[in-house]
Formats: structure tokens, C-alpha cells, sequence
């Protein structure tokens, strides 16, 4: 009986459940060829920071995906926002705050103009977006071109990209000495919040007579993803513990989280994106949600060439090149549907990290870039034949 539920759930929830079957697939994988280096704790704290900058624009890529538009000029905007706050801090004396600030509001400004040109006047946003991603990158050669890489030399700014929160017991401390007591405790909270949200959350929909798994099954996902989140903690905690980046990742993705599914702002993005026509004619603006949400793809966009540029402790010439396709295919493996007003930023994190392991586990195998690239042009394809398929045998 368990099993056959267990099918049933599977079958009828395959789009929520695909990315996190390919995920631990992948990393089995990888995990098996590479010896065991690519589950060690260092390399997946490595992984999880260089996911962290293509994680933030997925995040914003969804709902533009969403509400069925797209955003080219995303790579470069991010590249170039990472540059004004290099520049604001090597050579207009900004601090680290007043130029992470400026990036943020610039980028949300530069996602407002595409926003306008898409919403007002009525643009492609395909062609807008391209105008900005020759735009951005003219404008990032153009303010690296007397000095190229720009040397960042704030301590406070890199160790958003570098750093790690530091832990509530000594490090000599005789419990767990190996390990990153602070993020346990993080790690300890999320399982608590997540199994009490679910609880709430099932009960809310029995309340309103919604349908709601089998009680074992509902037990059997609860068991499951509290054992995978307790092993993720563990493997952090083994080397350094939780870094900023991550921090930061995690704070947007519940922000946004909460925003898209707790929220009437949320409910209107999803309404736009499932029929333009009818939520117009239902008293939602959608000039206005078109607006909001390329203003949030360029917030992203800053906060990414923050992370990347933090990251790299400099800014180059070609920071951005091709960031724009990686959020793309991470809202894609994440289960973001092409036909718009399907897909949630949760999935678009799983889809980045997915996507993301990809490379690393390739790099720790040696397998040559060209290869690399074709093996993560086929999964990007998988994922839309995937997409496509489970929409038509829903339909």
C-alpha cells in the first residue's frame, strides 16, 4: 500500500520532485567518480559559493520567466554593477555599504527601464533585453578600460564572497571540535521550521476540504527531507561552516518565497503568467507586475555582481560573460515552465545548484570544456522536454 502511494505521489507530483531525483542522482555520480572528493566538505561549501551569484539571478529569472518574458541583458548588467562598486570604492571613496547600496539601486533603475520598454512601449522583451546586453557590455569595457581589473581592496566586501560566519563556541571546544557549531544550530532550526510548516500547511488544506497526501506519505517526506537537510548541515558544518554567501542566498530565496506564495503581489504575478488577458480583465495590472518584476531582476542583478565580484576580489572585463544563459537554465532545470505562470524560486535554487554540481563535478573529473559545454546543453534540453511533457499529460 505504502509503495503504491508512494508511485501515485511521484506520478502526480514528478515536476516538484524531478529537480531533487536529479540532484541526488548527480551527485551519486560524482561522488562515485571522483572518489568521494566531490561530497567533501570542502568542495560543497566551494560549490555553494560559486553558486550563490547564478542562484540570486535565477531567483529574479523565474518570475520574469513567469509572466513570459525573458532577460538577456542580466550577464553583463551584473558585470558592470560589480564594476560601479569596485570603482565607488577604489575611486570615489565610497565604503563598502554606500557602494554595495549604489549597485542595488542602479540595478533595480536599469530593470525598470527594460521593465518600461517591455510594459509601456510595448518592446519585445526579448529584443529590449539584448539592447541592454550590448548596452551593459559596452559599459563595462568602457569603465574598466584605463585600469582592466580592478583590485578590491575592502576586507568588509570580500568576505561577502569569501568569508564565513563565524561560530557561537570556541574552536578548541572539546563538543564537536571538527565541526561549525553555528551552522548545526542553523541547520537544526531549518529542519524544526520546515517539519512545522508542513504540518501547518496540510492542516490548513484539510481545513479548507483541499486534498492532501496519505498520512505515511506525508510522514515518509518529512523523514526524508529532514535526513538530507541534516546531512547538508553536517557536511558544511565540516569545513568552515555556513558562509555569507549562502546566508545571503537563503534570506533572498525566503523573501521571495514568502513574497510569491504568501502575498497578493505573488498571487498577481502567478494570475499574469497563467493568462495575461484574464487577470487584466480581473482588475490586475499587468503593466504594473511587468514593471516589478524586471525592477526585481535587476535588484538581483546587482546583488549578483556583488557576490561575483566580492567573490573574485576584483572586477573584470568579462565578469557576466554567459551568466545570463546559466540563470536561464537554472530556472529551466528548477521546473520554471517555458509557457509561463508555472515555476517557483525554491526549484530555481535546486535548479542552480544542479546545474552548478554539473560543472564541478565535470572539473573534478578533468572532463574537457567542450564536452562539458554539450553535457549541460543536453541536461537544459532534458528539462524542457521534460517541461513539456508533464504539461501534456496533465492537460
Amino acid at each position: 500500500m505504502i509503495f503504491k502511494d508512494l508511485r501515485t505521489a511521484v506520478r502526480s507530483n514528478i515536476r516538484e520532485y524531478g529537480m531533487y531525483i536529479a540532484l541526488v542522482v548527480i551527485m551519486g555520480i560524482f561522488t562515485i567518480t571522483t572518489g568521494g572528493v566531490f561530497i567533501s566538505s570542502r568542495n560543497i561549501a566551494n560549490l555553494l559559493n560559486q553558486t550563490g551569484y547564478i542562484a540570486v539571478l535565477a531567483i529574479g529569472m523565474t518570475l520574469v520567466i513567469v509572466i513570459r518574458h525573458i532577460d538577456l541583458s542580466v550577464g553583463f548588467l551584473s558585470g558592470f554593477l560589480g564594476a560601479i562598486a569596485a570603482i565607488a570604492m577604489t575611486a570615489w571613496g565610497f565604503p563598502a555599504w554606500a557602494a554595495i547600496l549604489a549597485a542595488l539601486a542602479m540595478g533595480t533603475l536599469a530593470g525598470l527601464l527594460t521593465g518600461f520598454l517591455v510594459a509601456n512601449v510595448g518592446i519585445p522583451a526579448f529584443v529590449a533585453s539584448l539592447a541592454g546586453w550590448l548596452i551593459y557590455r559596452g559599459a563595462l569595457l568602457l569603465v574598466t578600460l584605463k585600469t582592466g581589473t580592478i583590485i578590491i581592496p575592502s576586507k568588509f566586501f570580500n568576505a561577502i564572497g569569501n568569508g564565513y560566519l563565524p561560530d557561537i563556541f570556541p574552536v578548541d571546544s572539546t563538543f564537536l571540535p571538527d565541526l561549525h557549531k553555528l551552522t548545526l544550530l542553523i541547520g537544526i532550526l531549518a529542519i524544526i521550521l520546515f517539519n512545522f510548516q508542513s504540518l501547518r500547511d496540510r492542516k490548513n488544506r484539510q481545513t479548507y476540504g483541499f486534498e492532501v497526501p496519505h498520512s505515511d506519505m506525508f510522514v515518509m517526506k518529512l523523514v526524508f527531507i529532514s535526513i538530507v537537510l541534516g546531512l547538508i548541515t553536517w557536511v558544511i558544518a565540516g569545513y568552515n561552516g555556513m558562509s555569507w554567501t549562502l546566508a545571503i542566498v537563503l534570506v533572498v530565496v525566503m523573501v521571495y518565497h514568502f513574497v510569491t506564495t504568501k502575498t497578493v503581489l505573488g498571487r498577481h504575478i502567478y494570475a499574469v503568467g497563467g493568462n495575461p488577458e484574464a487577470a487584466e480583465l480581473s482588475g490586475v495590472s499587468v503593466k504594473k507586475i511587468t514593471l516589478i518584476v524586471f525592477g526585481s531582476m535587476g535588484l538581483m542583478c546587482g546583488l549578483s555582481g556583488i557576490l561575483f565580484a566580492s567573490r573574485l576580489q576584483s572586477a573584470t572585463t568579462t565578469a557576466g560573460t554567459l551568466f545570463e544563459l546559466d540563470a536561464i537554465a537554472a530556472a529551466y532545470i528548477g521546473g520554471v515552465s517555458a509557457a509561463g505562470g508555472v515555476g517557483k524560486v525554491t526549484g530555481s535554487l535546486i535548479g542552480a545548484i544542479v546545474y552548478m554540481s554539473l560543472t564541478s563535478g565535470m572539473n573534478l573529473m578533468g572532463t574537457d570544456i567542450s564536452l562539458q559545454y554539450i553535457i549541460r546543453g543536453a541536461v537544459l534540453v532534458a528539462a524542457v522536454v521534460f517541461d513539456v511533457t508533464t504539461r501534456r499529460a496533465k492537460s
